[in-house]
């Protein structure tokens, strides 16, 4: 990913703190593209891209400096993830990419950026042919009144908080750049296309 001026005052949160049960194990502290992690490979990524980088966790697992944001609740959920990154960080705006989407590139990123300026969104999230990607997307601080009062209701899924927000949603034609790696085999699969 090629330094892009877009993107030199914003933000990026990398979420790595879900519980990799598909997996078996800590999905982001798995080897990938070179990297001795999953989370040190797309935290090399997002750097040459965003001039802040945050990576979003439950602990200190990492054995690389990277500025963490802790959850500040004991749910375990993408939303408790959220809320966390609004109570932590100054910024009102910032993009979030699940660590296991090692296959988002710049192009992507930067469409997101272009579709979503033009309005006052309080999120901004692609869409591949097979639905929303609530983990690739640029959320607003706006957003976070109505994350905590479906955190109160114990409702953590991203699907419900994006359709009570103010959405964008933004089409993309091609399925590949939004593979996640939740089981060994996609794992692998996405090692050997790195050819690692």
């Amino acid at each position: 990913m090629p330094s892009n001026s877009t993107f030199k005052d914003t933000a990026a949160v990398l979420f790595a703190g879900g519980k990799s049960s598909r997996m078996g194990e800590d999905k982001s502290l798995l080897a990938f593209g070179g990297a001795p992690t999953l989370a040190e490979y797309q935290y090399r990524r997002l750097k040459k891209v965003f001039e802040k980088v945050y990576i979003s966790s439950k602990a200190e697992k990492f054995d690389f400096e990277a500025p963490l944001i802790l959850d500040r609740y004991p749910q375990s959920s993408p939303l408790v993830a959220l809320i966390s990154v609004f109570e932590t960080i100054p910024d009102e705006a910032c993009f979030i990419l699940s660590v296991d989407a090692p296959f988002v590139e710049e192009t992507v990123i930067e469409k997101l950026y272009q579709r979503g300026g033009e309005g006052s969104w309080d999120a901004v999230i692609a869409q591949s042919p097979g639905g929303a990607q609530p983990l690739c997307g640029i959320y607003r601080r706006s957003i976070l009144p109505a994350a905590k009062t479906l955190l109160a209701a114990e409702r953590h899924k991203l699907g419900t908080l994006l359709k009570t927000a103010n959405t964008l949603y933004v089409p993309f034609e091609q399925e590949e750049s939004f593979i996640n790696l939740n089981h060994p085999h996609e794992y692998e699969a996405a090692r050997r296309e790195m050819k690692v």
